[in-house]
C-alpha cells in the first residue's frame, strides 16, 4: 500500500457522511481530497457539524468535479439508487465503498422487488462483495465494489451466522425485534414518518415488509441448509443513535443456550470489534454507542428449546461509517482498528 490513500466522500453532509469525515480525518493512512454533496456547494463542511471546524478539510463540491486520477477510494453515503449510477463511470483504479443498498442484493430482480426501481449497473453486481468485515476479511481486497450492509442486518448477522453455520438453531422460526435511534432514518425523518409524537414515543414501522429483510434472508440463507425467511419488526426509539436487536430462536435437539454462548465466544475470539457479554447478562445500546463494537448477549429462556440473543451496535458506526472504514482497512492491508479507537 502507498503511504497515504486519497479519499472522496459523496453524501458528505448526511449523518453517515459526517461520521465518515470524523473517522477519516483522524486516520493516519488517508487524506480526504473531496467532500461532495448536491447542495451547499462551496460551503465549509463545518456548517453541518461544528465539532470539525478546526480540521483542514476541503469545501463541499460536486462529484463531477472530482479528478479521479488523484483518488484511490470513493465512499458513497447517498440515497439508494445513486451509487449504482456513479459506479458506471468510476475508473478501475478507484475502489467504491458504498453505504447504500445499491449492491447489497445479489439479484437485480430482487432489488427491483424491494426497492421499486430497475438497477442501473446490473453488470457490476458480480464485481461487488457484501461485506460484514468479520465474515469477509480474506476476500475484501479482490473486489472493486465493497457493499456495506444495513445497520439492522449487521446487528443480526454477527450473532446468527456462526450458529447457523454449525446447524445449532431452527432457521424456520427466527424472530427479530429491533429498536433503533432515529438517526437511522436520516435527516428527513419527519418527512418519512408521520407518527404522532415521533421523537418522544416508540414507533413500529415496516412491519412485515422492511427492506432489510431481503439482505438478512439472502445472507443467512448462504449458511443454512434451507432458505431462510426471518420475521423482523423494527422500531424507532426516542434516542438519537444505537440499535438493540433481540432475537428469539428455537434450538436444535440437544443444543443449549450455553453451547450457543460458547460457539459465539469461540468464533469471534479474534474479531476485535465483537464482544460477548457474560452468559445471561442483559446489555444495552449504552454499552456500544460512539464505538465500532458489536456486543452480544446470550440468554436462557424458561423453555429449554429456546434461546434469546441480544445484539447491540451503534447504527452510525458499526452499522454504518465505522464498518465502512473497517472494511477499507482490511481491504488495503491496514491495521483493522486504525481510526476506529
Amino acid at each position: 500500500m502507498k503511504d497515504s490513500l486519497n479519499i472522496a466522500i459523496a453524501g458528505a453532509t448526511g449523518y453517515i457522511g459526517l461520521e465518515l469525515i470524523r473517522i477519516l480525518s483522524r486516520h493516519k493512512k488517508v487524506k480526504i481530497l473531496y467532500l461532495c454533496a448536491t447542495k451547499s456547494i462551496g460551503k465549509p463542511i463545518h456548517t453541518f457539524d461544528k465539532s470539525i471546524k478546526k480540521l483542514n478539510l476541503p469545501k463541499i463540491s460536486r462529484i463531477k468535479n472530482i479528478q479521479w486520477k488523484k483518488v484511490n477510494i470513493l465512499f458513497t453515503a447517498l440515497p439508494n439508487g445513486q451509487a449504482q449510477k456513479i459506479a458506471k463511470f468510476l475508473p478501475d483504479s478507484v475502489k467504491l465503498i458504498d453505504l447504500s443498498a445499491d449492491f447489497r442484493l445479489n439479484d437485480h430482480k430482487l432489488y427491483k422487488k424491494w426497492y421499486g426501481v430497475n438497477h442501473k449497473s446490473k453488470k457490476l453486481i458480480n464485481k461487488s462483495i457484501y461485506a460484514i468485515t468479520e465474515f469477509s476479511k480474506k476476500i475484501l481486497h479482490k473486489h472493486k465494489i465493497i457493499s456495506c450492509p444495513g445497520c439492522y442486518p449487521t446487528s443480526v448477522q454477527i450473532p446468527l451466522i456462526p450458529i447457523i453455520k454449525k446447524n445449532m438453531i431452527n432457521t424456520d422460526n427466527i424472530l427479530i425485534d429491533s429498536k433503533s435511534g432515529y438517526s437511522g432514518a436520516g435527516k428527513n425523518i419527519k418527512k418519512k414518518f408521520k407518527f404522532k409524537n415521533l421523537l418522544s414515543s416508540v414507533s413500529a414501522y415496516g412491519v412485515g415488509s422492511h427492506r432489510h429483510m431481503a439482505e438478512i434472508d439472502q445472507e443467512l440463507s448462504k449458511f443454512s441448509r434451507n432458505k431462510v425467511k426471518v420475521i423482523f419488526t423494527p422500531h424507532l426509539m426516542p434516542m438519537f443513535r444505537g440499535i438493540l436487536s433481540t432475537i428469539y430462536l428455537q434450538t436444535k435437539k440437544n443444543v443449549t443456550a450455553k453451547m450457543i454462548f460458547n460457539e459465539l465466544k469461540n468464533f469471534h475470539k479474534n474479531n476485535f470489534f465483537v464482544k460477548i457479554a457474560k452468559f445471561n447478562k442483559p446489555i444495552s445500546t449504552g454499552d456500544v454507542v460512539n464505538t465500532n463494537y458489536c456486543k452480544i448477549s446470550v440468554c436462557e429462556d424458561r423453555n429449554q428449546d429456546k434461546v434469546i440473543i441480544i445484539s447491540a451496535i451503534d447504527n452510525l458506526l458499526k452499522g454504518g461509517s465505522g464498518q465502512a472504514v473497517q472494511n477499507m482497512n482490511v481491504a488495503f492491508n491496514i491495521k483493522e482498528t486504525t481510526g476506529l479507537l
